[in-house]
């Protein structure tokens, strides 16, 4: 079969299509043939070699994938060769044509979600549950402010947030991307770009400010964060690349509080997974795709991760 492969860390460009062997099963394992793989930022972090987590080299990135099963291992019993599924981390890697999974790390694909939807399902809507509902502990009738809500974490998080009953305003760095925040059931979603958003948005929230910030790049956002914090207010920082410097008087004048995100425990990532699909099945959540590249292109894909071209989830096609 066909993988990319990494055998040093480095730019996009370090990344090669190459023909592997085919994965096996083992004992509790599943082979998921990859109609489509999800293309996540920390994917490019790894990739860089600037991570904290470094895989053994070579390796085939990603973890995120939707298509069919292709064969099972002894002891596995909830999945049959051909059914649809999308996993929740691999073994081997998910830009390849096939990839080998442990067991818990496979879930059902409803029939009406598309295997490039199932692809955009795991790192983005379960690190968008875990930094509403498990690390900011929102609830319904609280305002958020959701920056870069037009990427893939910030779609997630305008519906799970919409569906919870949360009033949301996102930021999106164009219009066609404000346009599609817009599209997910959210009128108010501001320019980050434009001079002055965080006044427009107390403006907005009648001088309340946010409940929640999910902030996607805190090394940029997060001193102008405290400005707007809510009292008792919290700011869920999931993306950053690089310092940043704070005043902590503003922390301290909202009692408020910033909490990390990252991978959750096995029992929150499956609570995570468990709101996932029953909003698959009810309609409330609607992974968007921006765009669908071949699997030799993930270098394409990930320089457009990192300048902020994505609008939607990229997802390579094998």
């Amino acid at each position: 079969m066909k993988a990319i492969r990494l055998h040093e860390f480095g730019p996009p460009e370090v990344m090669k299509l190459e023909e592997v062997a085919d994965p096996r099963p083992g004992p509790g394992q599943v082979v998921v043939r990859v109609h489509a793989a999800g293309v996540n930022p920390v994917e490019t972090y790894i990739r860089s070699g600037t991570y904290a987590y470094k895989p053994p080299l070579p390796y085939t990135p990603g973890g995120d994938a939707a298509g069919t099963v292709a064969a099972v291992g002894e002891q596995v019993t909830r999945f049959k060769p051909g059914a649809r599924v999308y996993t929740a981390g691999t073994v081997s890697g998910a830009y390849a044509q096939q990839t080998l999974c442990n067991a818990e790390q496979v879930y059902p694909l409803p029939a009406g979600v598309s295997f490039s939807q199932g692809a955009s399902l795991h790192v983005p809507y379960t690190t968008a549950y875990r930094a509403l509902f498990h690390r900011a502990r929102g609830h319904a009738g609280q305002t958020v402010l959701v920056h870069g809500a037009s990427g893939g974490v910030g779609i997630a998080a305008v519906q799970l947030a919409v569906a919870a009953g949360l009033t949301v305003i996102g930021t999106g760095g164009t219009e066609r991307g404000r346009q599609l925040v817009r599209e997910q059931g959210v009128p108010q979603v501001l320019d980050h770009k434009a001079a002055g958003y965080l006044d427009e948005f107390m403006k907005l929230t009648g001088g309340h400010g946010a409940d929640i910030i999910l902030e996607m790049l805190a090394n940029v956002n997060l001193g102008r964060d405290l400005a707007v914090l809510a009292r008792g207010g919290c700011i869920a920082v999931i993306g950053c690349r690089g310092e940043v410097q704070i005043n902590p008087r503003l922390l301290m004048r909202a009692e408020g509080s910033i909490v990390g995100v990252l991978a959750g425990s096995p029992e929150e990532v499956a609570q995570a997974h468990a709101a996932i699909g029953a909003g698959l099945r009810a309609g409330t959540l609607r992974p968007v795709v921006g765009k669908e590249l071949p699997l030799a292109e993930a270098p394409r894909a990930h320089h457009e991760i990192i300048e902020g071209a994505a609008c939607g989830k990229i997802v390579l096609v094998p």
